[in-house]
């Protein structure tokens, strides 16, 4: 099981770009990672938001459907995810982090497990004036 957060804060969500393997870098993706045997879904997630953002976070419903990853041995499930204490991210394991609005979302290459989240994540973003 691989879980991803969709960190939401006024009306954005955090975009991460991947700096490896080679043959993903540099599309974009939600935080998150693989859920240790053991480990509840959402203990997982805010267990890699420390690891690969250094924040902490508080997490909230499911956005959208359970994605098969493309090897197809995994499922992607993505929550949503408010900061905590005032905590901001930084890039530690990744290349690049950025805010997107709505309007925003298509401005990035996203990995294909990711896509089908970006569309059930617009709702939940404040539409640009």
């Amino acid at each position: 099981m691989i879980v991803g957060a969709a960190i939401i804060e006024d009306g954005r969500v955090l975009a991460c770009a991947r700096s490896a393997p080679p043959e993903v870098a540099g599309m974009w993706e939600f935080p998150g990672g693989k859920v240790e045997p053991g480990e509840s879904e959402t203990a997982a997630l805010a267990r890699e938001c420390v690891e690969e953002l250094g924040v902490r976070v508080e997490v909230g419903e499911r956005v959208g459907r359970n994605v098969r990853m493309a090897h197809g041995r995994s499922v992607l499930k993505v929550y949503a995810a408010r900061l905590l204490h005032g905590d901001r991210p930084r890039a530690l394991e990744h290349s690049d982090i950025r805010w997107l609005s709505a309007s925003e979302l298509d401005t990035v290459t996203w990995l294909p497990a990711d896509t089908p989240i970006v569309a059930a994540l617009r709702p939940l973003l404040t539409p640009d004036p």
